[in-house]
């Protein structure tokens, strides 16, 4: 993918960690100038209260090839998210992807709590992030990435629209935040399509983030040993995997025919070629489906 985004600029929303990171550092990989936002910063913590910053994620995007702009932003605030697509037009006259990669609500849900028995603010609240920073977000960039002919939207989320279709996703709060992302992507397609651009939702795998890694008390360079513990986290996957994706979709010159649509990192993966770091092509949504909700012994290695 090297040199295939030379000159072509792009917004990770959402970009200090987990597949925020790992899109941002692969859209520089492939020679993207990539801003990167978000609220975690070097000055200032989010409500996370995490060591991931911003202006972390924009020098690994230049370290692997391109050039990264961190630009702290709270997309809950729409003056701050119109600053910022105000700088990228002075700067760069143009936007051609974006990736709503929004979230931030990792400690706001409850694992299989009712929906009358889970904190109310702290559901609203995750609703706030993950739903309302998406429609604040686009609602100021599009018009920006408009301004040209092939732009791409990639919302992010997890799970595909037939899993979560058929799966209740373990909180009503954080089931309907995912849901209503692939919606996004559903209707921004609808809206975006006869204008030129390309909407598209996509989710990762069980993805190795710096949160899951401290879970299961390992790093990426060990993260096999977490196995023993829970044999089915073999199929998991780096960030790196899903910024592969979004990479590869960006330099399609074909990607309309993804518009509208639900698609994971394993699904693009076999369709272009990429594989993760290791050089695996881990294929988490089939797995999951057919051996880990299934209720079947792990064989994660049969779907790598």
């Amino acid at each position: 993918m090297a040199g295939t985004l030379e000159g072509r600029i792009a917004l990770v929303a959402g970009g200090t960690r987990g597949a925020g990171r790992g899109i941002a550092v692969e859209l520089g990989a492939a020679g993207a100038t990539v801003y990167v936002t978000g609220r975690s910063t070097r000055e200032h913590r989010s409500e996370y209260d995490r060591p991931e910053t911003i202006e972390d994620t924009a020098e690994l995007v230049t370290a692997a090839g391109g050039r990264g702009i961190a630009v702290p932003t709270d997309h809950l605030v729409p003056a701050q998210v119109a600053a910022l697509v105000e700088r990228i037009d002075a700067e760069q006259g143009r936007l051609d992807v974006l990736v709503n990669d929004i979230w931030g609500a990792e400690k706001l849900f409850g694992w299989n709590v009712p929906v009358w028995e889970h904190d109310l603010d702290d559901g609203l609240r995750l609703l706030s992030l993950a739903v309302e920073t998406h429609a604040v977000t686009s609602h100021h960039v599009l018009p920006l990435l408009l301004k040209h002919p092939g732009g791409l939207v990639v919302e992010m989320t997890d799970g595909t629209a037939e899993y979560n279709r058929d799966t209740y996703r373990n909180s009503f709060f954080y089931d309907l935040a995912k849901s209503s992302v692939l919606r996004m992507a559903f209707s921004l397609g609808h809206e975006l399509g006869p204008r030129g651009a390309t909407a598209v939702a996509l989710t990762p795998g069980w993805m190795r983030s710096e949160i899951m890694l401290e879970h299961f008390g390992v790093t990426e360079e060990t993260w096999r040993d977490a196995l023993a513990h829970e044999p089915h986290f073999g199929i998991s996957e780096s960030p790196y995997f899903v910024g592969r994706a979004v990479a590869a979709l960006a330099a399609d010159p074909g990607v309309a025919r993804w518009n509208s649509r639900s698609t994971s990192s394993g699904h693009l993966a076999r369709e272009y070629g990429f594989t993760d770091r290791d050089g695996s092509r881990p294929d988490c949504w089939r797995y999951l489906v057919e051996v880990q909700d299934a209720g079947k012994p792990a064989a994660p290695e049969a779907y790598r």
